[in-house]
C-alpha cells in the first residue's frame, strides 16, 4: 500500500512538472485521487474531510488569481513597468517583485510581473536575466510576509492560532533578512550584466496613467485581510469582495470578460490542489507521515530545532514540491504544533525551492513563462544562484524568527 501511494504521488508530480502534450496538472491528480479512494488507501470520509479542509484555501487561491488578473486588466502591471528605468532596474524590479508577491501572492509575480519585466528589459536594451531571476527567487522567498502571500502560508496558518497581524509581525524580520540575502546574492551572481547595465545612459519611459482606482481597491483588500482575521472571517471572502469590485468596473469598461475571469480562476489547477491533497494524505497515512513525525519529534523550539525543521522542509520541498511537503509536514507536526515551529517550516518550504526547478509550482510556471517569452533559463545559473542565496537565507531567516520569538521587542 505504501509503495502504491508513493508511486501515485510521483506520477502526479511528474505530470505536473512535465505537462506532456500540454495536459493540465489535474489530468493525473484526479485519477490518482480516485485510485486512492477506490483501492482503500484512504476512506471516502477521510478524502472528503481533506477536501473540506482545503476548500477555503483553494477558494482563496482562485479569488486572488482573479484579483491579480483584474489588477493587470486595470493597468497595474503596465504602470509598474513604466516605473522601471535602465539605471537601478535590478533594484526597482526587486522592490516591485517583493511587494507583488507579498500582497498579490507569488502567482502574480510569476504570471503577470515576469513578462512585464522581460519586455521592459528588451525595451531598454539590457540583459533580461538579472531582473527575471529576481522574479523567480522572490516569488518564493518574498512570500513569507503575509498569510495570503502563498498557498502554503494559508495552509499552515490554519494549523495555528495566529492572527493575520501576529503572523505578519513574527515574519516581518525574517522576510527582511531573507530579502537582504537575496539582494546581495543575486547582485553578485549577475554582477557582470549589472555593470554593463549601469554603464549605459538611462532610458526615459513613456508616461503611463496611475491606475488609482485599482491601487485603492488592492490597498483596501489588504487592509480587509488584517481586519477580518480577528473576526474569524476567512480571507477568501475579503478577496472575493475585492475581486468583485474590480470585476464590475473592468466588465463595464470591457477590459475583461466573464470567460477571462473564469479562466483566471484556474479551475483545473484548483481541482489539482484538492486531488493532490487526497493523494498526499494517503502517502502520509502509509509510512511517510510516521517517518516525518519521528524526525520532527523532540526538536523543540530552540534555535537548533527550528533550523532542523526548516532544513527538513527545504529538502522535502525539493524532493516532492513545496505544496505536498507542506501538507505532509503539517500532518506530521500533529494537531497543535507550536506556531514558531510552523513558521520555521514555512521558511523552509518558502526559501528552499529556489534551489531547484521542481521545488515549487511557481518556479516551474516561471520557467514556462520565460520560454513563452523566447528566453530559455540556464539551469547552471539557476543552480548557482540557488546555492549562493538559499542556504544563507534559510539560516539567517530562521535566526531572525528565533530572535523575534525570544525577544519580542525587536
Amino acid at each position: 500500500m505504501a509503495v502504491l501511494a508513493v508511486a501515485l504521488l510521483a506520477a502526479v508530480l511528474v505530470v505536473a512538472v512535465a505537462r506532456p502534450r500540454g495536459l493540465p496538472e489535474a489530468s493525473a491528480a484526479v485519477p490518482a485521487a480516485a485510485v486512492v479512494v477506490g483501492v482503500g488507501l484512504l476512506s471516502p470520509a477521510a478524502a472528503w474531510s481533506e477536501v473540506v479542509e482545503l476548500g477555503p484555501t483553494v477558494g482563496f487561491l482562485a479569488a486572488v488569481l482573479v484579483l491579480a488578473h483584474l489588477a493587470d486588466a486595470e493597468g497595474v502591471f503596465t504602470w509598474a513597468g513604466s516605473l522601471l528605468g535602465r539605471r537601478r532596474l535590478f533594484g526597482r524590479v526587486f522592490g516591485v517583485a517583493a511587494a507583488t508577491t507579498a500582497v498579490l501572492s507569488l502567482d502574480a509575480t510569476v504570471v503577470l510581473l515576469t513578462p512585464v519585466v522581460v519586455r521592459t528589459a528588451r525595451r531598454l536594451r539590457v540583459a533580461a536575466a538579472p531582473a527575471a531571476y529576481v522574479c523567480a527567487h522572490l516569488a518564493n522567498s518574498a512570500s513569507l510576509l503575509l498569510p495570503v502571500s502563498n498557498l502554503t502560508n494559508l495552509l499552515a496558518v490554519g494549523a495555528t492560532d495566529l492572527s493575520f497581524l501576529h503572523f505578519a509581525a513574527l515574519m516581518a524580520l525574517p522576510w527582511l533578512v531573507v530579502l537582504a540575502v537575496e539582494y546581495v546574492g543575486l547582485r553578485w551572481v549577475f554582477r557582470r550584466e549589472l555593470r554593463e547595465e549601469n554603464a549605459r545612459p538611462d532610458h526615459e519611459a513613456m508616461p503611463v496613467a496611475v491606475p488609482g482606482f485599482a491601487l485603492v481597491v488592492l490597498a483596501l483588500t489588504l487592509a480587509g485581510f488584517a481586519a477580518a482575521s480577528p473576526l474569524g472571517i476567512e480571507p477568501v471572502w475579503v478577496a472575493v469582495v475585492g475581486a468583485a469590485v474590480l470585476a464590475a468596473r473592468s466588465l463595464v469598461a470591457r477590459r475583461t470578460s466573464a470567460r477571462a475571469l473564469v479562466g483566471a480562476a484556474s479551475p483545473l489547477f484548483c481541482v489539482f490542489v484538492l486531488a493532490l491533497g487526497i493523494v498526499v494524505a494517503a502517502v502520509g497515512q502509509h509510512g511517510l507521515g510516521g517517518l516525518l513525525a519521528s524526525l520532527l519529534a523532540g526538536l523543540g523550539t530552540g534555535l537548533g530545532g527550528l533550523l532542523a525543521v526548516a532544513a527538513l522542509a527545504a529538502v522535502l520541498a525539493n524532493v516532492v514540491n513545496n505544496l505536498p511537503a507542506t501538507l505532509l509536514l503539517l500532518a506530521a507536526l500533529g494537531p497543535a504544533p507550536a506556531p514558531v515551529v510552523v513558521l520555521a517550516m514555512l521558511i523552509g518550504v518558502g526559501v528552499g525551492p529556489n534551489l531547484t526547478y521542481v521545488g515549487s509550482l511557481a518556479t516551474l510556471l516561471w520557467r514556462r513563462v520565460m520560454l513563452n517569452e523566447g528566453l530559455e533559463p540556464s539551469l547552471r545559473r539557476f543552480t548557482v544562484a540557488g546555492l549562493v542565496t538559499t542556504p544563507a537565507a534559510l539560516v539567517l531567516g530562521v535566526c531572525a524568527l528565533w530572535a523575534c520569538e525570544h525577544f519580542p521587542g525587536l
